[in-house]
């Protein structure tokens, strides 16, 4: 299983930034996905969760900014985040199973 992230970049506070996931090796549809994040100095967070059914769950400190989603058809995994704040700075990994994608930096200047 191969998971390549995408999307990272500089973004001002309030900003939007849609993170991407291409995933290939497996089987994609019939698995559940999430996102993580890890800010410098701090241990790895979870963020998301998606569903093979599409439900979505969602750690406090992003619900109602953040929005994950999937499409199967191209395999890939995303998540919007809107309403950026300073603390989203991290780098955000997405998962599947045991696999990790190598990691895209998002830094939120205020």
């Amino acid at each position: 299983v191969q998971l390549q992230a995408s999307g990272g970049g500089l973004v001002q506070a309030g900003g939007s930034r849609r993170l991407s996931c291409k995933a290939s090796g497996t089987i994609f549809r019939s698995l559940g996905m999430g996102w993580y994040r890890q800010a410098p100095g701090n241990q790895r967070e979870w963020v998301a969760t998606i569903g093979s059914d599409h439900t979505t769950t969602y750690a406090d400190s992003v619900r109602g900014r953040f929005t994950i989603s999937r499409d199967n058809i191209r395999r890939t995994l995303f998540l919007q985040m809107d309403s950026l704040k300073p603390e989203d700075t991290a780098v955000y990994y997405c998962n599947i199973l045991q696999f990790w994608g190598q990691g895209t930096l998002v830094t939120v200047s205020s």
